[in-house]
């Protein structure tokens, strides 16, 4: 671990006194100050005074000789040093927390929060069935579920989630990853769309009205890159937030959304259900960090999650219904 090395050979060299008076809290204040970019934020977030918080900082800047922190305009803005100390800090705070946390956990009697970051794909999978598992097992957890978007590696290193769940990569020290599922493409589509009979080959799709989910234009699906490939430049007729409701845009209209398959397939009877022209895996992972990582309250938590996921999946198959689909189209109601 590379925890805040003041000098080469600390046994030669004694710690001036204004940074040995530096404590964990001054640290865990810097981190906070850092993220919200506001001292008063700062404060609110660590339910401390304002006063406390610019305290804090005043002892982190005479120990480290430099301002830390500068106003510009309406905020502030990280100096180079403090952007070295707060990477530094944020492991070594991380670390304690985590050597500090008792591993023995009673599910039924504790009391505490984890606040999961995903997406609608893994929230309709999978969050229907936690819930109720969470609920009977640990009535006092509070659960708080974020929307990850693109921001799940912010988060975590933020902590302002303790798990996240999507088809991300999240690399460097201290995180971790295990695997939950899998899943592919698949397309979705009005019962009286053209594509709905008939092979669906790469000419037919890329010719087709497309529906792209961007996670508010900061995402772009797997599929495009391999398209790309293909050399198919696809240009959306529609780009959308999230999942959430899709079905909805497309009823009755010759939109073609190329979603996750398992998500797909709870559109069955409401929408067509055609095979993805190319098989792309879809791999959803569940990230942590070292702050939670010996947590008995956190640990339990990503068991349980592990284990309603495998439930679900062994429940709904991951199937591939490519028959062709003729019938009426799916109207919204408007009544």
């Amino acid at each position: 671990m590379n925890v805040i090395g003041f000098f080469d050979d600390p046994g030669k060299a004694m710690i001036p006194d204004d940074l040995a008076q530096i404590d964990l809290k001054s640290m865990h204040v810097l981190v906070a100050v850092h993220d919200a970019r506001s001292f008063s934020a700062a404060a609110v977030q660590l339910d401390i005074s304002q006063s406390t918080v610019s305290y804090a900082i005043d002892r982190l800047r005479r120990a480290f000789r430099d301002p830390l922190f500068v106003r510009q305009g309406n905020s502030i803005a990280e100096t180079d040093k403090c952007k070295d100390l707060v990477s530094q800090a944020r492991e070594f705070v991380d670390r304690m927390l985590a050597i500090a946390v008792p591993e023995e956990f009673d599910p039924e009697t504790a009391d505490g929060t984890v606040t999961l970051s995903c997406n609608h794909h893994e929230r309709f999978l999978l969050l229907p069935t936690f819930i109720p598992a969470l609920r009977a097992a640990a009535p006092k957890v509070v659960l708080n579920v974020l929307e990850s978007a693109v921001n799940g590696k912010q988060q975590l290193k933020e902590n302002s989630a303790d798990i996240v769940l999507g088809p991300v990569r999240i690399l460097g020290e201290g995180y971790f990853r295990r695997r939950i599922f899998s899943d592919h493409y698949s397309c979705v589509m009005d019962a009286q769309n053209p594509l709905a009979a008939g092979e669906l080959t790469l000419e037919r799709f890329r010719k087709a009205a497309h529906v792209a989910v961007t996670h508010n234009g900061q995402w772009q699906a797997l599929y495009f890159a391999a398209l790309r490939e293909h050399d198919i430049f696809l240009t959306p007729q529609l780009t959308l937030p999230s999942h959430d409701s899709i079905e909805l845009m497309i009823a009755g209209t010759d939109l073609v959304a190329t979603i996750p398959n398992r998500l797909a397939r709870a559109y069955g009877g409401r929408l067509c259900v055609r095979r993805f022209p190319v098989h792309i895996a879809i791999d959803i992972d569940m990230y942590w960090t070292e702050r939670t990582h010996k947590s008995g309250l956190h640990r339990w938590a990503r068991q349980l999650l592990a284990d309603v996921t495998t439930s679900c999946l062994n429940r709904s198959p991951d199937g591939d219904d490519d028959r062709e689909c003729r019938g009426t189209s799916v109207q919204n109601d408007n009544r």
